[in-house]
């Protein structure tokens, strides 16, 4: 059995509790064999990033809490010369004894997950709470701690993690990267990928006031991709849809109204009509 990590961007409000809790468990702590004591100050080994999507009047901000992925082909270990190890159970661990002076470990990893702390002359990173695990712990520090219930730690083999990755649609933080990263996402296009999204309104009784419950269809090249309802303020979103794509329809329909259709061109960011406004 091995350790995962998965995590829902869509719960993350940005608290910081795991990244308190982190700096609590591990600034002027040392606990051989896993890791000197971490710098007080700059960044830590956890982070969160943040991802605005959208514009006025749709805008749509993410967050995307960053650490070590434990990879199982990591690249961190190839450069090391046995400085870094993998452990049984999937997590990576930096020797805090033999990465002494090893800058070049820093870069050495393509998520950038590494930290250098310049008083102990080492590259740091987070190497899931093995310390507080080994001790019979079932979870690392952030788990406890996070509020939304961000984090999920699950403890299966890999063709058990294997499965559910493709079952629930899992992603690492970055494809292309290799790695075989131990750490999935859920909910990742709320970062990295776009939406379409608008509002619609209408001259009802001489005032100009939302469509509700109008049908919006997402076309392209004339097949349908997706299809939704405005909500109560008029509002629909189309989203995971990839940068770049190109043109898209969209076609509406409204009880009471004509037909109407948009076309939309999806470039490198998302895509919001402030207010489409449909005839009778």
């Amino acid at each position: 059995m091995k350790w995962n990590m998965i995590i829902d961007v869509a719960r993350c409000e940005n608290c910081n509790n795991c990244l308190l809790a982190a700096k609590d468990e591990l600034v002027g702590n040392d606990f051989p064999g896993y890791s000197a004591p971490h710098a007080p100050q700059g960044r830590g080994v956890l982070r969160i990033e943040r991802h605005v999507r959208g514009s006025t009047p749709m805008v749509d901000a993410a967050y995307v809490p960053r650490m070590c992925n434990h990879c199982d082909d990591a690249p961190c270990i190839k450069a090391s010369k046995g400085a870094i190890t993998k452990r049984d159970d999937g997590i990576v661990v930096f020797d805090p004894v033999k990465c002494k002076g090893r800058r070049d470990l820093v870069a050495a990893c393509p998520y950038d997950a590494v930290v250098w702390n310049e008083q102990e002359e080492l590259p740091q990173t987070w190497f899931f709470d093995a310390h507080l695990l080994d001790t019979g712990w079932d979870a690392p520090r952030c788990v406890a701690v996070c509020p939304t219930k961000v984090f999920e730690v699950v403890r299966a083999t890999d063709e058990e993690m294997a499965v559910r990755v493709e079952k629930e649609g899992l992603r690492p933080v970055k494809t292309g990267l290799g790695g075989r990263p131990r750490v999935h996402y859920r909910n990742l296009h709320r970062a990295d990928r776009c939406f379409v999204g608008g509002s619609l309104c209408a001259e009802i009784n001489g005032r100009v006031e939302c469509v509700v419950d109008a049908e919006i269809r997402l076309l392209r090249a004339g097949a349908e991709l997706a299809r939704t309802r405005s909500d109560a303020f008029g509002d629909f979103r189309f989203d995971n849809l990839a940068p770049g794509s190109g043109a898209y329809r969209l076609s509406v329909l409204a009880t009471g109204f004509a037909p109407a259709e948009v076309e939309v061109d999806l470039l490198a960011s998302s895509v919001v009509f402030g207010e489409i406004y449909l005839q009778s």
